[in-house]
């Protein structure tokens, strides 16, 4: 019988995570926690032990584009990531690091592109961008390390080919340690120019 009831639990949160997926998909929405409590708005559960976790919810988008916009998918993710190629030539000086959905392939034409540079000095790489003609927007983001180390690093926002591009600027030690990833929780994965040139192919 407890086997029975685990299985429906089970049941539930992969049904919530494909509902999550597919408002994600139709909406544009790019936050988990957001596409997640929709679904059980809709869906009506109330008890948060049944909800997915964000790894679920990511399984299901991935799933939800290779079956119904597969092609689509496809050539948005590949122009996001020439995109993220181009810029990272751009900052070559910067060891730029590309990382979140762009990288895992859960994005869609929506998403933002986000990349991890690396200097001491944060307003070299504003100075950089201006000398460009890209105009940036300042400001903070927080990152979390381990469970209790959380900082605040600068970052730059701006538009590049119509895509909204988020600039993380760590100290050169940060290419040691990467942050922890707020969908499981584990070293955040990046990519270098090379690995990005290598996906593009």
């Amino acid at each position: 019988m407890h086997f029975r009831h685990t299985n429906r639990n089970a049941d539930i949160t992969r049904h919530l995570a494909v509902e999550a997926a597919r408002i994600m998909d139709d909406q544009g929405i790019q936050e988990f926690s957001i596409a997640r409590r929709k679904a059980a708005e809709r869906l009506n559960i109330r008890d948060p032990s049944l909800w997915p976790k964000n790894t679920d919810i990511e399984e299901a988008l991935l799933e939800h584009r290779r079956l119904f916009n597969h092609e689509t998918h496809l050539n948005a993710l590949h122009e996001l990531r020439s995109c993220a190629f181009r810029l990272m030539q751009l900052l070559q000086q910067f060891q730029p690091n590309l990382v979140g959905s762009v990288l895992s392939g859960s994005a869609d034409q929506h998403s933002e592109i986000c990349l991890h540079v690396f200097t001491d000095e944060p307003e070299q790489v504003l100075l950089h961008l201006l000398e460009r003609s890209i105009h940036a927007q300042h400001a903070e983001k927080k990152t979390q390390f381990t469970s209790v180390r959380l900082i605040t690093l600068p970052c730059f926002k701006f538009v590049a080919d119509q895509h909204p591009i988020e600039l993380v600027v760590f100290p050169v030690t940060g290419l040691r340690q990467a942050p922890i990833s707020p969908i499981n929780h584990k070293p955040m994965l990046r990519a270098n120019l090379q690995a990005v040139k290598d996906l593009l192919k």
